[in-house]
């Protein structure tokens, strides 16, 4: 699918489904799936339908997998990536921040084609612009006047000056203790609860890593793809490239391979 296509199909489904509710949510309309973080809105489901049959109406072979649909019948995770084109789509990344009014979230779509990440989108609903990336063309943010601009992940720093995004909630606690006492190695740490702006952050430089242990698809393949694009080094914590179909094993982003290994050995030592 044309990666254009596709951020337009976002746009279309932000538009009708997410900002009429922002900060406009009844009671009843928000509800709990594993944890007080792990939320689930109308409009996650209003965007997801709407995506969904934007794309099977133009391409009615394409499987769609998005999270909510996911949340309904986990087996479609099991689906297997060889000989098809498989759009994985996140309604409404950073759903906790949408329900609690904090303007960051994103809509995401990731396209994978036999088992190969091609296209991966991020759409700022706020910003009214995309982060966008198609493999070996680079990386880009879209501005609503069709401005772009090609995108670039931070040259390297030492250690000590490394500023970065590590989500440390899914980490066994023994693990998450040992993680949070070597953060104090880098300069500065955030978390947006919101992978889509975090990738899009990184993507314009302004960030030296990110980690992330859970993984599932409608969060991470598109942004690893443009953390690739954008000229990271980008691979699972034993050094091993991440692969759509991969949902355990956690990912670690930095600026080079050798950034990448002094995160992995001094900070996450997972």
């Amino acid at each position: 699918m044309n990666v254009d296509r596709l951020a337009a199909i976002l746009k279309q489904a932000a538009q009708e489904e997410i900002m009429p509710r922002f900060r406009r949510l009844d009671d009843g309309t928000v509800k709990t799936k594993s944890g007080a973080f792990d939320l689930v809105t109308e409009a996650d489901v209003g965007a997801e339908r709407v995506i969904t049959a934007a794309i099977k109406a133009h391409r009615p072979d394409y499987l769609v997998i998005g999270e909510e649909a996911v949340a309904a019948n986990p087996k479609l995770l099991e689906t297997g990536l060889e000989d098809r084109v498989v759009i994985y789509v996140d309604p409404v990344d950073g759903t906790a921040n949408f329900a609690g009014g904090l303007p960051l979230f994103a809509v995401m779509a990731a396209v994978v084609e036999n088992g190969e990440t091609v296209a991966g989108v991020i759409y700022d609903p706020l910003g009214d612009d995309v982060v966008m990336a198609e493999r070996g063309c680079g990386a880009f943010q879209v501005f609503p006047d069709g401005r772009m601009t090609r995108q670039k992940f931070a040259d390297p720093v030492p250690l000590s000056e490394m500023g970065g995004v590590a989500s440390t909630s899914f980490l066994p606690f023994e693990q998450r203790r040992a993680v949070l006492g070597n953060l104090a190695k880098v300069k500065m740490l955030a978390g947006y609860r919101c992978a889509g702006h975090e990738y899009r952050y990184a993507a314009g430089g302004n960030v030296h890593f990110l980690m992330y242990n859970k993984l599932m698809p409608w969060d991470h393949v598109g942004g690893a793809l443009i953390m690739r694009e954008c000229g990271a080094h980008v691979a699972k914590f034993d050094g091993s490239e991440y692969r759509p179909a991969d949902t355990s094993g956690g990912l670690l982003v930095a600026s080079n391979k050798d950034s990448w290994d002094e995160l992995r050995r001094d900070v996450f030592t997972v």
